[in-house]
């Protein structure tokens, strides 16, 4: 089953009458991460009447909507954080909470990263006001609206008969593999662009595209979309810099892939499934 259900969040713009109730969710960003009390080794975020008791100094706070019924907030603070509660990078929450909550607390880092970068107009300089109606800055001297910025980006696993083909990042430690991926550049169509990553990445070039979904990547910002595609023609040459190496698998001789909670793995396993059905 391809996991993209967003699971019981109600996204909303404003919570109405009462603000936070006390088990609202507090999705806290520290320093560009977010702070959690670890239950059994399982981060979870912060209540509303947890966090009126720690001394840190809110800088913003953004109702995001309800997950279950559950009110969820993105705040930014400043401030060291007591004992009994931890600060650790988004990534430190995929795989250890369900997909629902890592999405809502990828929202809620995003959010607060618009805001801190948007609190002055980009074309005249002038300090901006929260839009009435929309999650927007708005300019009160020139006009200028800013959105929370989304960068799109494709994700695609190329195959050939039974194998397929994976990559390892020049960044990445050795043994791990991950499909191919890239951001989308102005005046691209998606198509074009898995095409055009999957030449520049690896040299060689590809048909028959099927779209499979998407999964929000908050590192920063990411929408990525996510495909299959067919080998068609050339060999692999990796691209200096950015590949460290590219290979084809077999579906029963895997490397070391990302976990199940990355669309790179969604894809990986759909094919695995589909040359079960097929056989």
């Amino acid at each position: 089953m391809w996991p993209i259900d967003p699971d019981g969040f109600e996204p909303e713009l404003h919570p109405g009458d009462g603000g936070a109730a006390d088990d609202a969710w507090m999705f806290v960003v520290v320093e560009g991460q977010m702070a959690c009390i670890a239950e059994q080794g399982v981060p979870r975020p912060i209540t509303a009447d947890e966090l009126r008791w720690v001394d840190v100094d809110i800088r913003a706070r953004h109702y995001l909507g309800r997950f279950r019924g559950r009110q969820c907030y993105a705040v930014h603070a400043e401030g060291r954080l007591p004992e009994g509660y931890s600060v650790t990078g988004l990534r430190g929450w995929l795989g250890r909470v369900e997909p629902a909550v890592f999405y809502i607390a990828g929202r809620a880092q995003q959010v607060i990263d618009w805001h801190d970068t948007h609190r002055f107009c980009g074309r005249c300089g002038s300090g901006t006001e929260d839009h009435a109606a929309d999650r927007a800055k708005v300019c009160p001297s020139c006009g200028l609206v800013n959105y929370p910025r989304l960068s799109p980006s494709i994700i695609v696993l190329v195959h050939r008969g039974d194998e397929m083909l994976l990559a390892r990042n020049a960044n990445w430690p050795t043994g791990m593999y991950s499909t191919l991926a890239g951001f989308v550049e102005p005046g691209e169509s998606i198509e074009q662009t898995v095409h055009r990553e999957v030449e520049e990445e690896v040299g060689i070039k590809v048909r028959n595209l099927r779209y499979l979904g998407s999964q929000s990547w908050p590192f920063p910002n990411s929408l990525m979309l996510g495909f299959h595609a067919e080998y068609a023609s050339g060999d692999i040459v990796c691209q200096e810099g950015e590949i460290a190496d590219a290979r084809w698998f077999r579906h029963d001789d895997l490397p070391n892939v990302p976990p199940g909670t990355a669309i790179s793995r969604w894809l990986i396993d759909d094919f695995v499934r589909s040359l079960g059905d097929a056989g």
